[in-house]
């Protein structure tokens, strides 16, 4: 799974999905929490993580 992140996700979407489900062994953050980290809107935190699980879902060979 770790590997399809890395893999198929640009670094943007990287970080949100790292930052939003805790991955690397840091906490999850809410997507509000998020937002304030990277100087953002929480809706283009949504809008970054809905693509980037899309994304994942057909890595995963599910249709999204």
């Amino acid at each position: 799974a770790l590997t399809l992140v890395r893999t198929r996700l640009d670094p943007r979407e990287r970080q949100v999905i790292t930052l939003r489900f805790g991955l690397n062994g840091t906490p999850a953050l809410t997507q509000k929490e998020v937002a304030d980290r990277l100087g953002i809107s929480r809706s283009y935190v949504s809008r970054i993580e809905k693509a980037a699980l899309d994304k994942l879902k057909e890595g995963f060979g599910i249709k999204p």
